[in-house]
């Protein structure tokens, strides 16, 4: 009688870990789908015939200095093929940073699911759409017969200022008085070894850049490419919510000047404010709407380096637009900057089309 009760429970312990093996992998792929869900803010569904189409967002507002996640998801009936849009060529308020594409997969109803992810980031402040994508689909035993279209809806993103919330606070910090520095006693010899030494470094460098100009493949820019990553370097800085307007007038002039040199060959950071609006009244290269443009930039930008102005968040905020409506309102890949190398002190200029 106790070898059967033995038994029994035995048969009834490798029962109850069979329902264990067989349950737990369910429970991890239902918490593994859970966590994929959770890491979008926006999914939309768009369905049309044998085609599924997810659009998701991982978020709806970001600062002008955040990115955020686009992911296409398509899910395809068998006998069907899919053409993905073309996301470059629809964007208008948002650049790509980076993005891939994964392997096509077969889902549990035999369906082939494309997916693309893209990392997109604002060019201005406001809330801007994601804009509608459009996917085909054919039959693929009759590739030349009618094709169709899934046309999905603009999504919003709501893009937030540079400026702070307690931008409405923020001072230009007064000039400092003069201080007088101590005199320093001169040693001829000491200048002497210095000017030797600054001599022979300045040969070894000529020599070092020949050779290593021979073997560097020369890598070129469009000028409003090299202009924007550095109003988006100048952003993540946030001189603004540290007071330091001065400071950020006087960077943001300095790239809107050596944009206009790469890309209109106009040698604007060599120039006062003065000295540069008469070339502009002279040159033929830019309309008058850009010419009124850069007057009203320039001249705001000297009131507060000079005039010690003290803009309002909107007029920091409206200069800031103004810089970049103008770079992409002109931009072009015909000019082209070499930034091979951050080290090269001159910058040589390539004229064609890309």
């Amino acid at each position: 009688m106790k070898e059967k009760h033995a038994e029994n429970l035995i048969v009834l312990v490798l029962l109850l870990c069979c329902s264990l093996v067989l349950v737990c992998p369910g429970c991890k792929k239902a918490a593994d789908s859970d966590t994929t869900k959770s890491k979008f803010e926006i999914d939309k569904v768009y369905q049309k015939g044998p085609l599924t189409v997810h659009v998701r967002l991982d978020k709806s507002k970001i600062t002008i200095a955040q990115t955020v996640l686009l992911e296409l998801e398509a899910a395809i009936g068998p006998g069907y093929e899919l053409t993905m849009p073309k996301v470059d060529s629809v964007l208008e308020n948002f650049g790509i940073v980076d993005w891939n594409s994964g392997a096509d997969k077969l889902d549990e109803k035999n369906n082939i699911v494309s997916m693309n992810r893209y990392r997109l980031e604002p060019f201005l402040s406001g809330t801007f759409p994601i804009p509608a994508f459009t996917f085909e689909f054919h039959d693929a035993n009759s590739p030349e017969g009618k094709k169709y279209e899934l046309a999905t809806e603009p999504i919003d993103v709501e893009v937030t200022s540079l400026l702070g919330e307690d931008r409405s606070k923020l001072v230009i910090a007064d000039i400092e008085d003069v201080v007088e520095m101590p005199e320093k006693s001169s040693y001829w010899w000491l200048w002497g070894i210095g000017i030797a030494g600054v001599i022979a470094g300045v040969l070894s460098w000529f020599a070092y850049r020949q050779k290593r100009h021979a073997k560097l493949v020369r890598i070129f820019k469009p000028a409003h490419e090299i202009a924007y990553e550095r109003l988006h370097a100048l952003v993540k800085e946030d001189l603004i919510a540290a007071g330091r307007i001065k400071e950020f007038y006087e960077r943001i002039s300095d790239i809107i000047r050596h944009y206009i040199e790469h890309r209109f060959d106009l040698k604007a950071p060599e120039m006062t404010t003065e000295e540069f609006l008469n070339e502009l009244r002279l040159t033929d290269m830019l309309c008058v709407s850009d010419k009124n443009s850069l007057t009203e930039f320039l001249t705001h930008c000297d009131l507060v380096k000079f005039a010690k102005h003290s803009p309002t968040p909107q007029q920091i905020q409206q200069m800031f637009d103004l810089v970049k409506n103008f770079i992409e309102q002109t931009k072009s890949d015909e000019r082209k900057v070499d930034v091979t190398s951050a080290a090269e002190t001159e910058q040589t200029v390539e004229i064609g089309s890309t």
